[in-house]
Order: structure tokens, then sequence, then C-alpha cells
């Protein structure tokens, strides 16, 4: 059930950029009616295409599929939790485009994996077998098995889940918790002739995500839908595994971040740690190539990123990409604009020229981290360095976000509510003022 518009008050909010915990449930419950409609489309598109899927395809799909719904009735949250989590999104977006054929099974291959999840975090007894291509299962949220097998035995036994590779002896099986029904709990995974006795040690052949502290987000560098096949943006970006060493230093950053964004602007550090699931770490396209932050549509929630320099340019790219988030989801329930020509228009933030959505999409984010510069900028008590960046950060946007906001009413390709939404943006804009006194 796709939920209601927002009303004209909270579409104003929305509109100011400012976080709001009914603007926060509103979006919580349009990415998960989107994300059950995906959902029934694939089952459609697998039953429509039955005759083009290869041997046994379908069968496992729909056993999946009952396997997910077993779980949903024993723990509904945590399925939905797991529906929910970003890469879920990807994955979808993959099998929903992807040709019938061997991409197409590849592709629906994953969701073994992903009832399979489910099952593990609602608690349920589990006796079968799961496929895992390229000797690897992949928990959503969770984590990564290295098998060296093409499937596993799963049994449930007492409070745990034993997981055995296909023709492995016992010293290759991992034992996972058999109830992962809180998202935050640690998920550790530990060889199964280890002596139960002691702390869980972590199995040589898992490898769970990392839990970023302060929250119930992680650092996603491991599962196969983080980032599209291909890479992201222009020139295109992999997903990279940090290691160890790698995800100390992206912890660090984001706890940093979080205490900048704590002192500096409280609603909008809430508003973080409410929207922001996941950080996948992404490669440098090119060396010289500048920071890179980016948002998929198909899998709000997680922010694409290279490792930031310092907490303050983390602190600006999770503020940067939420607003992404938001917006996304308010044009989902009220489009904001139409297809119209293409046209394309220059914006100061960006060497290429921008068609209307994406003239908007950086209005919005640019504006919410112009009102963050703004706050830091006139606050005495916070790091000398942080104020002096915010203060030449406000600057230089709060000019070209008037020139976007100019362009924005003045095109004919927002819709009434969008014009009145740029309207909106335009006078939090004005609110802001020129360059506060305190950077003269």
């Amino acid at each position: 059930m796709t939920p209601a518009p927002p009303s004209a008050a909270l579409l104003g909010l929305f509109a100011r950029t400012r976080p709001t915990r009914d603007g926060a449930a509103l979006l919580r419950s349009v990415l998960h009616a989107r994300r059950l409609v995906l959902l029934k489309a694939l089952l459609v598109r697998v039953r429509r295409h039955r005759a083009e899927l290869g041997d046994g395809v379908e069968e496992r799909f729909e056993a999946a599929w009952h396997l997910l719904e077993r779980a949903e009735q024993r723990a509904p949250a945590a399925v939905r939790d797991l529906l929910d989590y970003p890469t879920t999104g990807g994955w979808l977006a993959a099998a929903l485009t992807a040709p019938p054929g061997p991409e197409l099974d590849a592709r629906l291959a994953h969701f073994d994996a992903l009832a399979l999840t489910a099952a593990l975090r609602a608690g349920c007894a589990l006796d079968l077998t799961v496929a895992t291509p390229h000797g690897t299962l992949s928990l959503t949220g969770l984590g990564r098995l290295l098998t060296g097998a093409d499937r596993v035995a799963v049994r449930t036994e007492g409070r745990h889940a034993r997981i055995t590779p296909e023709g492995a002896g016992p010293d290759r099986a991992v034992l996972l918790p058999r109830d992962l029904n809180d998202p935050s709990h640690p998920h550790p995974g530990r060889p199964a002739d280890a002596d139960p006795g002691r702390s869980p040690a972590a199995s040589p052949y898992w490898n769970p995500l990392l839990r970023l502290p302060g929250g119930a987000a992680v650092l996603d560098d491991l599962d196969p839908y983080r980032v599209p096949r291909g890479g992201i943006g222009t020139p295109p970006r992999t997903g990279v595994e940090a290691g160890p060493a790698g995800r100390a230093v992206w912890a660090e950053r984001w706890r940093a971040a979080l205490r900048l964004l704590d002192a500096t602007d409280p609603g909008r550090a809430e508003e973080v740690r409410r929207l922001v699931r996941v950080l996948v770490p992404v490669a440098h396209a090119d060396r010289g190539t500048g920071p890179f932050g980016a948002t998929l549509r198909a899998a709000p929630g997680a922010v694409l990123a290279t490792l930031p320099d310092g907490p303050r340019e983390m602190a600006e790219v999770l503020v940067h990409e939420t607003q992404h988030t938001k917006l996304a989801a308010v044009h989902e329930l009220v489009p904001l604009y139409t297809a119209g020509p293409a046209t394309v228009h220059k914006v100061g933030w960006r060497t290429d020229a921008r068609p209307i959505a994406g003239v908007l999409q950086g209005a919005y984010a640019h504006l919410a981290l112009t009102d963050l510069w703004r706050r830091a900028a006139r606050s005495s008590g916070l790091p000398a360095p942080w104020r002096t960046r915010a203060g030449q950060q406000f600057e230089r946007f709060h000019h070209q976000v008037g020139r976007a906001l100019s362009v924005l009413l003045e095109s004919d390709e927002l819709t009434n509510t969008g014009r009145e939404f740029a309207r909106h943006m335009r006078q939090h804009h004005a609110r802001l003022g020129a360059t506060p006194r305190a950077l003269r």
C-alpha cells in the first residue's frame, strides 16, 4: 500500500531540508512500499519467463519465496528490515533488468541467499541446501562466507545454524547464531569445531560486515550488489574491499563526522543516523580525481563514496547524500517535475549542464549544506578548521544555489507541486541571508 502524500506543511518542511521525525517515518514507508512492489514484480517476471529459465531455476526461486514468507510470519519486523536494506534494492534492480537467459538465472540465484538471511534473522529452524555461486555465500547485511563449493548445507543446532560447504569436512563448517533478529548484533561466526565455551572466534571463512560506531549503520564492502555492474559515475567507480586497516579508518571518519554534526546541527546528525544504513567504499576512478559521493535510486540509505579526507568532508558527504535520498522519495510520492524536453542547464557546482531533475537534486543537497555551513561558521564552540571551511563553502555555494533556484522557478518542467516546493526552497535560502557577520 502506497503511503499518502505528505501534507502541505510537511512538504514545506521537506523543501527547507530540515530534518523531522514525521518526514523520516514517511521516507521509510515510501521505501518499503516500493520494495514490496518490486519484489512482486520480480515474482511476476519469473513466472512469465519460466520457459526461458535454466533447469531448476524456477523451482529454487519458488522455494526461496516460501522460505521468505515463513520467515516473515515468524519475525515480520526483521524481514522488513532485510527487504529495506539498500543492497536488496540493488539486487532487485539488477534482476528486473537482466535479459532472460543465463544473466537472469545468475541474478535469481542470489534470492536463495536473501531468503536464507531472512530465515536466520527470524530464527527459523532450518535443514536445507543453498546454492553458493562462485564459492561464496553473501548474507545480506551480515557478511560473506567463503565456501569454496557450489552449494552449502544449512542445519540449525540448538541456538546456532551450522553451514557446511558441500563435500567439505567438519573443519570447514561455520556456526552462526540462529537468531540474528537484532540488527545491532555484531553477527560473530566461529568454526564449528571451536570450543563452544570460549568467546566466538572469527572463522577464517566468515567475514562479517563492520558495524559503524554510534548507531546501526554498517560498512558494506562485501555485498555483490552494493555497486552496479560496470561501476557508478563518469568515469566509473567500482566497489572496493577496505580490509581491516581500511575499515578502521572508515569507522574513525564516521565517528568523527557524527561528532562534528552533533556539535554543529544535532537534528541533521540524528537524520543521518536514521537514514544512512550503509557506507559503501568505492575506488577513485583515476589518479588525480577528486572526492566522490553518490546515492542510487535503487538503494536509498546507502552512501557510496571514496574515502573522504577527514571528518569535515565526511560530514558533508553524509548530509549531501541524505538529501538525495529524501528528495527521491518525495518525488516518488508527489511528482515534482515532468519528463519534459531534453533541456539542460548550467549549475555552479558542476562543469556539465544538467537536466531539470539534476538541477533540483543539486540545489536541494547544496541548500542543506549551505544551512549546515552557516550554522558551523556562526558557532564559536566548534573547531576553528571546521568554521573556516564552513565559511568558505557558504560563500561559494549560497550564490550558486540562488542561481539554480532561479532556473527552477523559471522552468516549465516543474509540476505545480514542484514549483511550490522550489518556492519554499527559495524562502529558506533567503532566510539564510548573505555571508554571516562572523565570516566578514
